[in-house]
C-alpha cells in the first residue's frame, strides 16, 4: 500500500448555494493533498449546480456530476460507481471538516493497521450556538473490534455516520446506500461491520455539522418524519438478524434495540397516524404486546424503558394524548 493513497471525498448537493463553497473549500484546504473530490448534483434548481461547474473550475481534484433528483443515497451510489480512491469519505454539503481531518484518519488506519477510522464530531445551529454532543467522542485514539462497535451502535452510544469515517473502498457493496430510506447511514454500516472488522475512533471533533432545518439530511415535514422511525424500525429488525448470525452474544442487546426504536416510533409519530389502517403502527403495538415478558426480564432496559413498554402495549394512542397534554403543560409553566 501506498504511503499516500488517494482518497476520494463525495459530497452530494441539492439546493445549497448559500452553503456549498464553504464546504468544499475546507476539502480543498486538508493538509492531506491527494484527494479525489466528487460533487453529485442531485437535480438542484436554485442554481447549485452551475456553482459545482465553478467550484471544479478551481480545483482540478474536482469532479462534478449531475443527476436527476433521486436522494442523497442514489448520489452517494453514483460517486462509489466513479470513484477512483484506494479510501472513501463523505461530507454533507452544507457542513465543513476541519483541515487535518483526513490526514489524521489515514494515519490512524495506518498506524494500528485497520480498514476505516472515524472522527468525532459537533453540531453548530443557524444561529451559531454549539449543540449537546450526540455521540461523545473518547478521551484517546480507541480500536474497536466489530463486536463492541456494534454493540455502541446499539446501546445508541456509537456514530454510524459515514461522514466522520474513512473506510476502504473495496468494503462497499454495489448499491451500498439503500435508496429511499431515511436512516441509510445506519443501515449501510451495520451491514458493512463484519467485514470492515476494526475501527479506529479518534478523540478530536474534526467533522462539524451545520444543523440547518430542511437541510437534505434534516427535513422536517410530517412524511418524512413519520417515515424516519418506520425505517429505524426495520434497521432494528435487519440488525437483530445480523447479531443472531455473527454476533449471537448481543442479541440481547440488539433485542433492547428493537425495543427502544419502536417506542420512539410511537412516541413521536403524529397521534393521526396511530390508527388500525396504519400497517406498521399496528404491527409495532402488536410486537410490543407480544415481547412484552421478555422485555420485563431484560436486563439492560432501564425501569423507565419497561414502563413505557408496559403503557404503550396496554393503550397507545390514549398514552400519546396524554402525553402530549402533560409536555404541553410542562412548556407553558416553564414560559411563565
Amino acid at each position: 500500500m501506498s504511503r499516500y493513497p488517494l482518497i476520494t471525498v463525495i459530497v452530494p448537493v441539492y439546493n445549497v448555494l448559500a452553503y456549498l463553497p464553504k464546504c468544499v473549500h475546507s476539502i480543498t484546504a486538508q493538509t492531506y493533498e491527494n484527494l479525489e473530490i466528487i460533487l453529485v448534483d442531485d437535480g438542484s434548481t436554485d442554481g447549485t449546480g452551475e456553482l459545482c461547474d465553478r467550484l471544479a473550475g478551481e480545483d482540478s481534484r474536482i469532479r462534478v456530476f449531475h443527476k436527476e433528483n433521486g436522494g442523497s443515497s442514489q448520489a452517494r451510489n453514483l460517486a462509489l460507481e466513479q470513484a477512483a480512491g484506494e479510501y472513501v469519505g463523505f461530507v454533507d454539503s452544507d457542513d465543513y471538516i476541519e483541515r487535518d481531518m483526513y490526514e489524521k484518519l489515514l494515519k490512524a488506519i495506518q498506524e494500528f493497521g485497520v480498514r476505516a477510522a472515524q472522527t468525532g464530531r459537533d453540531e453548530i445551529d443557524e444561529q451559531g450556538n454549539l449543540l449537546p454532543n450526540i455521540c461523545e467522542p473518547p478521551e484517546s485514539t480507541r480500536v474497536l473490534d466489530s463486536k463492541t462497535f456494534l454493540e455502541e451502535l446499539l446501546l445508541h452510544k456509537g456514530d454510524c455516520s459515514f461522514c466522520t469515517k474513512l473506510i476502504r473502498r473495496e468494503l462497499f457493496p454495489p448499491q451500498a446506500f439503500p435508496a429511499g430510506k431515511l436512516n441509510e447511514d445506519f443501515n449501510l454500516l451495520v451491514r458493512m461491520l463484519p467485514g470492515i472488522g476494526k475501527v479506529a475512533s479518534l478523540p478530536e471533533q474534526g467533522y462539524h455539522v451545520f444543523y440547518r432545518m430542511g437541510s437534505n439530511s434534516r427535513r422536517a415535514d410530517k412524511e418524512d418524519f413519520s417515515r424516519v422511525y418506520e425505517d429505524c424500525v426495520e434497521n432494528a429488525d435487519m440488525v437483530a438478524e445480523i447479531v443472531r448470525a455473527d454476533f449471537p452474544e448481543l442479541e440481547k442487546t440488539a433485542f433492547r434495540f428493537g425495543i427502544f426504536q419502536r417506542l420512539e416510533y410511537l412516541l413521536h409519530i403524529p397521534i393521526s397516524r396511530m390508527t388500525g389502517d396504519n400497517a406498521a403502527y399496528c404491527n409495532i403495538v402488536a410486537y410490543l404486546r407480544k415481547s412484552w415478558l421478555r422485555s420485563m426480564g431484560n436486563p439492560i432496559l432501564t425501569g423507565k424503558n419497561k414502563l413505557y413498554h408496559t403503557l404503550f402495549a396496554l393503550a397507545p394512542r390514549g398514552i400519546r394524548q396524554f402525553h402530549a397534554k402533560w409536555m404541553l403543560g410542562r412548556n407553558y409553566r416553564k414560559s411563565d
